[in-house]
């Protein structure tokens, strides 16, 4: 496993709370949610493409169509 995605991953996470917290203490809540939100979707569409190929290395190892 490439530790690239992890690092990725924790990039979003740090970058999405440091936005988080200028947006709270600028009275901008909600901005603040959806930053946190669209962190989530980024980070999960990563985790969606590893699990697709996981399934393509799957499929093709046992050589189904």
């Amino acid at each position: 496993m490439d530790l690239s995605i992890i690092y990725k991953i924790s990039l979003i996470g740090v970058i999405c709370a440091i936005a988080s917290i200028l947006l709270k203490k600028s009275g901008k809540e909600e901005i603040g949610t959806l930053v946190n939100l669209a962190g989530i979707i980024v980070a999960v569409v990563l985790v969606l493409d590893m699990v697709a190929q996981l399934f393509d290395t799957i499929k093709s190892l046992f050589d189904f169509y």
